[in-house]
């Protein structure tokens, strides 16, 4: 029997450039091993439809989520961190800086906007992990005030989405003072009367916690979110002691008293705006 295809020349291969691969990001895999289409997901909200999974997801898919039609003005896009103490580790901070700004496409681990969330304006803070570890800086204390700020002069409700490993060590107590900054600022926004609404994400941990993650009208989360001052694994250390199952998941920080309810991703819209017509008793949007 005749071969109906033969290889003229020996020893040809196809170029490692030249073969045809999956292209990557096409699909996500769960913690828990479910695959899914990365377009599916991103439609279902970035949440793995078979195990419920609520995959990190940064500012643009926040307020692509939140804001009508993902239409928003970027408040002080172009503030950018310092290194006054000229810190340096295995790298020197300036490099860091430069490195996460180059990796991520942003100038650092927040971004502030203003625009209509169910034809209502509405500002929201929110933080990127991506950025050194969603790290609390000088430049995030700063943006976060002058969007309270901005939600003052207005009248505007301020929604904080925190997603951070805790305070920037690289600036030492400058990264500490935000903590007192931001606490100030919302308490001013209170003096105002107008509703702040903190939504934790995973992780929310540090000195972000200790501060205005917990300081809102209401507190909610995401299902499964890690909330926390030091990781399970400090705490162990620390105490010595197995710790309780789910430790320091949002459902068990629900239980104990320190959120006011858990949202799924495609329901925070609602939500939200639910709670600040409450707060302002306004009619209810839908």
């Amino acid at each position: 029997m005749t071969a109906w295809f033969k290889r003229k020349e020996k020893g040809i291969q196809t170029a490692t450039d030249q073969k045809k691969d999956t292209p990557r990001g096409l699909w996500y895999k769960s913690p828990t091993g479910k695959i899914v289409e990365s377009e599916e997901l991103a439609k279902n909200f970035y949440v793995s439809p078979e195990d419920d999974y609520h995959v990190r997801i940064g500012s643009k898919e926040y307020f692509e989520i939140l804001f009508d039609d993902n239409k928003f003005t970027e408040l002080d896009p172009k503030l950018t961190s310092k290194d006054p103490l000229k810190f340096e580790d295995t790298k020197k901070y300036s490099e860091r800086l430069k490195a996460a700004q180059k990796k991520t496409g942003l100038k650092d681990a927040v971004r502030t906007a203003v625009g209509k969330s169910l034809g209502k304006d509405l500002v929201i803070c929110c933080m990127d992990f991506s950025f050194i570890g969603g790290s609390m800086g000088s430049v995030v204390g700063e943006k976060i005030a002058r969007g309270i700020d901005y939600s003052i002069k207005n009248g505007l409700p301020f929604v904080m989405i925190s997603k951070s490993g805790g305070a920037r060590m690289m600036e030492a107590a400058l990264s500490l003072m935000q903590l007192a900054k931001t606490s100030a600022k919302l308490a001013q926004l209170a003096e105002a009367k107008l509703p702040y609404i903190s939504l934790s994400t995973d992780p929310t941990t540090g000195g972000t916690t200790a501060s205005y993650a917990m300081l809102g009208d209401i507190n909610i989360s995401e299902p499964g979110a890690l909330i926390g001052f030091a990781g399970p694994r400090v705490v162990k250390e620390a105490t010595g002691k197995d710790l309780p199952k789910g430790f320091q998941t949002s459902e068990f920080v629900l239980e104990n008293g320190f959120l006011d309810f858990i949202s799924h991703r495609r329901d925070l819209k609602t939500k939200i705006n639910l709670y600040i017509d409450l707060i302002q008793n306004n009619p209810i949007r839908k």
